[in-house]
């Protein structure tokens, strides 16, 4: 997910000078095919895997369907409106109820936490996976082990972003290519095990009701699963004023970078199937993380490429997380800046110039939801808060397809060279979305007891800077929506 930065904004009145267009087409696909790979498969594979059995590749290929139709509702706004404040910008102007751009701006900020959470869990089952593979230590790590390991992580992102780390393309693109390599190790341990016999095809087509749910709802509720994986495409919106002729570049580019995505991750998923039993299917659903270092272990083991994979996986995981907390800070910091969050937010650290307070604010929320989520030794922490963060993705999702349908009919723009989405899909991906965001998916109560308190913090926060404004005479609506997500 985009950052955004620590300038001050600018007088009214005053304008600021345009980014520099320096994202071509190549550079903008690694950009989204960076942020849509990382934590999602190595976190969410295994919990399709205990719902579906062989099936795993197919809810892989639906969550791919609703983003496309999601993504090209995206790409018919950022044409339309080439500014980089994303989903909050699209609802301001489709409903113009500030309310309503508050709770969409936050739903996003807290799923760049949750996501990041899911992230640090994740990375620390895979770098303790690598201790002991690579026999640094004689047993599994403990729970406990593995929570401190992850808070540690997300202190240390603290710290780097105190420090003013901003997103750096080139960075991106480096750690791109790891992630392309750590899921091209997988597919290769697919295709090692194809080649000496002993694949069994028939599993791909094999259905596993291990929880009795019926195939079309463990099918759906795997895709609501899967859809974590997916996201990070969204993102790209915020890119949109430093890329050259955006108009032209972001739909090809957006969708194949959705393409490049989907195709490896059913590679991977058909690697994971032929490389196990069905009973190690259901098995690896309760490994959290560190589904697809079971893969490469079983699969390879005269080879010493699990004794790599974990440390690839970690290089992979760090990057979502790591780009996540830098989102949900600046975005934090740019609604206070826009009085509609506390001022004290909004204050940045001498010389560094970073959001310092926005910074400790959600790296506390991170820190208090890993906790959470960890303090009951049974409950999936990687499941739990990748769910969130589908969950609340799916709901901005909605919104945003809704604002394309009501922007479509009010356009009233002279200038018709921007992208349109077919028809009514729109409307489709909207009611998809709200499909697999529904309780219907089988979610976890916790899930839903996650997603509402953040979203209750958030509200508590914008009452009291609501009330604070009306007292003081200070605006209680956005000033510059346009400029929200700038980085």
């Amino acid at each position: 997910m985009s950052s955004t930065t620590t300038e001050p904004a600018a007088p009214r009145g005053q304008e600021q000078p345009a980014l520099k267009r320096v994202l071509g087409p190549k550079l903008l696909l690694l950009f989204i095919v960076g942020d849509i790979l990382g934590a999602g498969i190595y976190a969410v594979t295994g919990q399709m895997a205990g719902v579906v059995g062989g099936l795993v590749w197919l809810p892989f290929l639906l969550a791919f369907v609703v983003a496309t139709l999601t993504a090209l509702s995206y790409l018919e706004l950022v044409t339309k409106y080439p500014q980089a404040a994303g989903a909050a910008l699209y609802t301001h102007k489709a409903f113009g109820v500030h309310f309503l751009t508050f709770i969409v701006a936050f739903a996003v900020v807290c799923s760049g936490i949750t996501s990041a959470s899911t992230s640090a869990k994740t990375l620390a089952d895979n770098f303790t996976a690598g201790l002991e593979v690579n026999g640094w230590i004689d047993s599994a790590a403990s729970t406990g082990v593995i929570t401190a390991i992850a808070m540690g992580f997300m202190v240390l992102l603290a710290v780097i972003n105190l420090r003013g780390v901003g997103e750096s393309v080139k960075f991106n693109v480096v750690l791109t290519l790891v992630e392309v390599v750590a899921l091209c190790i997988v597919i290769g341990v697919g295709l090692y095990v194809v080649g000496r016999g002993d694949a069994d095809f028939g599993e791909l087509t094999t259905f596993r009701d291990y929880d009795d749910k019926g195939l079309f709802l463990a099918v759906t509720a795997a895709t609501s699963i899967a859809f974590f994986a997916m996201v990070g495409f969204e993102d790209a919106v915020n890119m949109v004023e430093e890329t050259e002729e955006p108009e032209r570049v972001f739909p090809r580019v957006m969708l194949t970078g959705l393409g490049i995505a989907v195709i490896l991750y059913m590679l991977v998923a058909i690697s994971v199937v032929t490389v196990l039993t069905s009973d190690e299917l259901k098995t690896i659903a309760d490994a959290e993380g560190r589904a697809l270092l079971e893969v490469v272990g079983k699969g390879a083991p005269d080879f010493p490429i699990d004794k790599v994979f974990p440390f690839l996986a970690v290089f992979a995981v760090a990057n979502t997380a790591l780009i996540n907390m830098l989102m949900a800070s600046r975005l934090l910091y740019g609604m206070a800046r826009q009085h509609v969050l506390p001022a004290p937010l909004g204050r940045v650290l001498p010389g560094r110039r970073t959001p310092a307070v926005s910074i400790a604010f959600t790296t506390l929320l991170a820190l208090g939801l890993i906790f959470y989520v960890t303090r009951d030794p049974d409950s999936n922490v990687v499941a739990n808060l990748s769910n969130v963060t589908a969950f609340l993705l799916l709901c901005v999702f909605a919104v945003v397809n809704i604002a394309c349908l009501v922007l479509r009919g009010a356009r009233g723009l002279e200038d018709k060279s921007f992208f349109t989405s077919p028809g009514v899909t729109p409307l489709l991906a909207a009611v998809l979305c709200l499909s697999l965001a529904g309780p219907w998916v089988d979610r976890e109560a916790e899930v839903y007891k996650i997603a509402g308190g953040l979203m209750l913090i958030g509200v508590v926060l914008w009452a009291i800077t609501y009330a604070i404004n009306r007292a003081t005479g200070v605006g209680t609506e956005f000033e510059d929506v346009e400029g929200l997500g700038k980085d």
